[in-house]
């Protein structure tokens, strides 16, 4: 019994750095690359590019939510979305590491139909509101 109340009390201590950690993530207002597009054979390489290489950008709406305010902007090649961008984004660190992954999987389901990042359902939220409005404009 002598040893159990210092074993639980350096067991805690040693856990509140754990409690405590808060993950660093990327930039928010750096998009994130477009993958890189096939290589083109050498007889198409000659043809004029096909009016779908445009890139259009398009922002989002803002959207308010209790964390702050979120709006994304998006840069469309063609029909696909090539990049997203932060433009406004509260100052939280689940926003700090969620946005990455928000933007990761918007590029992979090319929609706004994405999964809420655990942890940060807020942020999850008013990106995705925010991308959806960019969407439709887009479609308009």
């Amino acid at each position: 019994m002598k040893r159990a109340i210092p074993v639980f009390v350096l067991t805690v201590a040693g856990l509140i750095p754990v409690w405590r950690y808060h993950p660093s993530g990327g930039a928010l207002d750096t998009a994130l690359p477009a993958s890189t597009p096939p290589p083109v054979p050498p007889s198409a390489a000659s043809q004029p590019p096909a009016a779908s290489s445009a890139s259009k950008v398009v922002p989002g709406t803002a959207v308010s939510t209790e964390k702050g305010v979120f709006q994304v902007e998006v840069t469309f090649r063609g029909d696909r979305i090539a990049s997203v961008r932060m433009l406004q984004a509260p100052h939280h660190p689940q926003t700090r590491w969620a946005v990455p992954e928000l933007i990761a999987e918007t590029l992979k389901a090319q929609s706004a139909h994405i999964d809420t990042v655990s942890g940060a359902t807020v942020t999850s939220r008013g990106y995705r509101e925010s991308l959806q409005a960019a969407l439709d404009a887009k479609g308009a």
